[in-house]
Parts: C-alpha cells; sequence; structure tokens
C-alpha cells in the first residue's frame, strides 16, 4: 500500500476534518424533514470531489438515496465491488438543554468529537472516504470497485429504501456490503457483527367508553388502563417467558459455527449494570441460557411505553377511557412481523381480551450473514491488522438491534457485516453524541486495510 503508514493516513484525515465539520453542522433530522436538500447534494460533492461518480435517486418518494461510484484502479481488481452502506439523516437533537456543546457544531474535546451525527452515521462515512481519499494518493490506488448507497431515512425507519433497492439492484450490485455502525463495546473490544435482529413495532389500544369518566364510577364501570395491563401480563409471566401461542415458531436454529462463536463471546455483568444503572437481575439469571446467547439468538417482547389518562403533576380523579401501549419484538431470522402481531391478535382474542386491538406500526426481518463466507474472515483480518494486538476482536453472527439488512438481502444477495468508530459512552441519539478520534483514526485503517485483502 505504498507506505499508507498510520502516521500519513491521520495527517490526511486531519487535512480534511473541516469536510467533516461541515456535514455535520447540517442539520439533517429526518423526522422535521429538515436540510435534506442541501445534504444530499453536500454528500454528491464529498464523492465527486474524489473523483467519483453520483446519482440521486429521488424518483420513488421520501427523502433521495445517494449512489456513489469509484471504480478499481488499473492494478486493482475490477472484478470485485464493496459496497458501502451510510445515512446522512440524524436523530433530533432535544432535549437541548442537556447538551454540553451546540449539537450542530462540531467541538473537540480532550480527544473526544462531540455533535449530533458524529456517531450514528456522518462519522462513519466521513471516515470510509478518507480511507479512499488516502487510497487514491497512493500508486496502487484503488484495490476494488467502491459503491455507496447512502440514504436519508434511516431514523425513521428507512421506508423507503426497500423500493428504491427493488428498483436498483442492478445499480447496487455488490460482492459483499459494510453496514452503518460498528465500533468498540464497554470493554474496549472491536466487536465485528455479521447480522442484526428484525423487529415488530406494535400499538395495542383498549377503548372502554366515549368519554373518560368521574374515577367514583369505578364501582361499576371498567377502566380502559386495567384492561390494557390486563392484557399486557397475559403476554408474559413472571420468569419473563412469552406466552403468544406461536411466537416462537418458524425461527431458523442457529447453526454449529454461529453457535460456538457465541459460546466464546465473554459478558462482563458488572460493567453492563454500571454502565445502564440497572437496580433488577438480568432476566436469564436462573436459566439455562447465558446473555451473550440471550441477546444474539432469542427473540423479545418489551413493553416501550404506557399511555393512559391523567399523568401530570398533582391529583386528577378520573377513569380513563382509552389507554395504548407500544410494544417492540426483536425477532430472529425465520420471524415475520406480520406473523408475530397476528399471534399477538389471537392470543388476546383467545384470553378474553378481544376488545385491545393490535396494530402493526413498523416492522423489519432479521438477517445473519453465512459465517463461512471469506468476506468475514477478510473484515477480522484487516481489523487485526488495524486494531493491533492490544485490541481484542468479537465476530457475533448478530446485533442485538434492528436495521434493513434483510432488504439487502433479498436484492442484493451478498454477505453483510458491520464496521465503525462508535464507542461505548457515544450516546448515540441522545444529547452529547460523541466519537473518539483515536477510533476515528483507527476505523480508516480498517477500511484502508480491508479494501486490499477485499481487492487481493
Amino acid at each position: 500500500m505504498n507506505n499508507l503508514t498510520k502516521e500519513a493516513v491521520k495527517s490526511l484525515a486531519d487535512k480534511r476534518m473541516p469536510l467533516f465539520y461541515d456535514y455535520l453542522a447540517l442539520p439533517t433530522v429526518s423526522t422535521e424533514h429538515r436540510a435534506i436538500p442541501e445534504t444530499v447534494t453536500y454528500v454528491e460533492n464529498l464523492i465527486q470531489d474524489l473523483g467519483g461518480e453520483t446519482q440521486v435517486l429521488d424518483d420513488l418518494g421520501g427523502h433521495p438515496v445517494v449512489y456513489g461510484f469509484f471504480k478499481a484502479s488499473p492494478t486493482g481488481n475490477a472484478n470485485k465491488t464493496l459496497l458501502f452502506y451510510n445515512h446522512y439523516d440524524v436523530q433530533p437533537a432535544e432535549p437541548l438543554d442537556e447538551w454540553q456543546t451546540d449539537p450542530f457544531t462540531a467541538t473537540e474535546k480532550e480527544g473526544i468529537l462531540y455533535a449530533r451525527g458524529t456517531a450514528d452515521n456522518k462519522g462513519n462515512f466521513i471516515v470510509r472516504l478518507n480511507a479512499i481519499a488516502a487510497l487514491l494518493e497512493t500508486e496502487d490506488g484503488l484495490p476494488c470497485n467502491i459503491k455507496f448507497l447512502v440514504e436519508g431515512e434511516e431514523e425513521i425507519g428507512s421506508r423507503n429504501l426497500e423500493k428504491y433497492l427493488q428498483k436498483y439492484a442492478d445499480l447496487f450490485k455488490a460482492d459483499a456490503c459494510i453496514w452503518e455502525f460498528g465500533g468498540k463495546d464497554n470493554e474496549e473490544r472491536f466487536v465485528i457483527d455479521a447480522g442484526i435482529k428484525g423487529m415488530a413495532y406494535l400499538e395495542l389500544t383498549a377503548d372502554s367508553a366515549g368519554i373518560d369518566i368521574h374515577s367514583s364510577m369505578g364501582a361499576i364501570v371498567d377502566n380502559a388502563a386495567w384492561r390494557l395491563t390486563q392484557a399486557l401480563a397475559s403476554m408474559r409471566d413472571v420468569e419473563n417467558n412469552i406466552l403468544v401461542e406461536g411466537f416462537y415458531d418458524d425461527i431458523t436454529p442457529p447453526t454449529k459455527e454461529e453457535k460456538e462463536l457465541v459460546a466464546s463471546l465473554p459478558f462482563n455483568l458488572e460493567s453492563t449494570v454500571a454502565q445502564y444503572g440497572l437496580t433488577r437481575p438480568l432476566i436469564t439469571d436462573g436459566k439455562e441460557i447465558t446473555p451473550s446467547e440471550a441477546l444474539v439468538f432469542y427473540p423479545t417482547m418489551t413493553i416501550c411505553g404506557i399511555l393512559s389518562g391523567f399523568v401530570g403533576e398533582g391529583t386528577k380523579t378520573v377513569l380513563p377511557r382509552t389507554a395504548k401501549a407500544k410494544v417492540d419484538c426483536r425477532l430472529v431470522p425465520g420471524q415475520t412481523p406480520a406473523h408475530i402481531a397476528d399471534c399477538v391478535q389471537k392470543h388476546l382474542d383467545k384470553h378474553g381480551f378481544e376488545d385491545v386491538k393490535v396494530h402493526l406500526l413498523d416492522g423489519q426481518k432479521a438477517f445473519r450473514s453465512n459465517m463461512t463466507d471469506p468476506f468475514v474472515q477478510q473484515v477480522v483480518k484487516s481489523a487485526e491488522k488495524a486494531y493491533g494486538t492490544d485490541t481484542e476482536i468479537l465476530l457475533v453472527p448478530n446485533n442485538a438491534g434492528t436495521g434493513p439488512m434483510y432488504i439487502f438481502d433479498q436484492y442484493l444477495k451478498l454477505p453483510i457485516l458491520c464496521s465503525g468508530v462508535g464507542w461505548s459512552g457515544s450516546r448515540a441519539h441522545a444529547p452529547n453524541e460523541s466519537i473518539r478520534m483515536a477510533d476515528f483514526y483507527e476505523g480508516i485503517m480498517h477500511m484502508i486495510y480491508l479494501m486490499g485483502e477485499f481487492g487481493k
């Protein structure tokens, strides 16, 4: 790689830092449709300024998708194409009073860069562009073809992405994909996820009257809040087992390779308790499964919020007419959101809660890459080279979170792995989002080494 030292790469990245700062200054909050056109133009310019080709895809609705392409150099492998998936939209910055800095003004303090989008996901996009910029300055140039898919609706569920992938599958065709996120855990281990869980996001609604009623009528009138909480309680027992009939149907069992990987994963209970301030035992306590197995292989059902009646300051004696609950079910391969929603409704009907209605608000299937695909070891090997012997590399079959990986599998049929520059203190989606500059520079080296391995 023609003397691409870490020092040289850091110097190049530092020179390009104003481009990163300007990108972070764009308040691309997708829920509010803010700064979308100017951000699309900025992303285009970043790619074009390095000699890449771009197309803006906006014919199918929603925020535009940006396509980018860099051709392998004459000495590179033009038969291999690596796809980078990123998104230019960010979460809202609120609550603003909890930020220690302006959320849309990049501020570096003691080696940590603060701004909305640093970790999720503008930083990872800049890391990948910086790796390309560094390689383009060498005599050998790019070892393989590079494509980018940069969307603007990830933070609102990638609601139009499938339409674009379906229509433009040939445009985004590649041999492998690096996903939008990744980084180090709370033990400073670099984690490479080879998949992601799915999700069925449900809204449950119970109605008991046409208006809110004086609570003195509670002696004879049913209560929507009680109906809903009783319905919710019927779906999970005190041992935290999900009781919905059919919920576990169709789950694809993990492979031998996946089981072996997860069996070797460390889990630090003390650091987990400290990180989240846990006050209750883990729900895996007393069970035959480990926390790592639960996070990777097992589906979940979580009450995210309940809304009913009066919850303000002081008192108000009211019998609520309606109650709503938001419930997310994290899914594993084989499960589908529609089936889960149907199972929940049938369970409620069977147990006397026909009046509680289930609505599927959002859904995504799970995805796992084939752990025997050569790309998996290419990502691991290049990470070992970039992060050195002082950093443990963890390969995990899938992340416990959710994203639209399955759409890429459906239309592009390629292995997908995660790599990024996040850390346990990144606070993505929260005030004071950040990345560490040391991780930023290491992430660039990882992408440089990966492109080299991939192009062989």
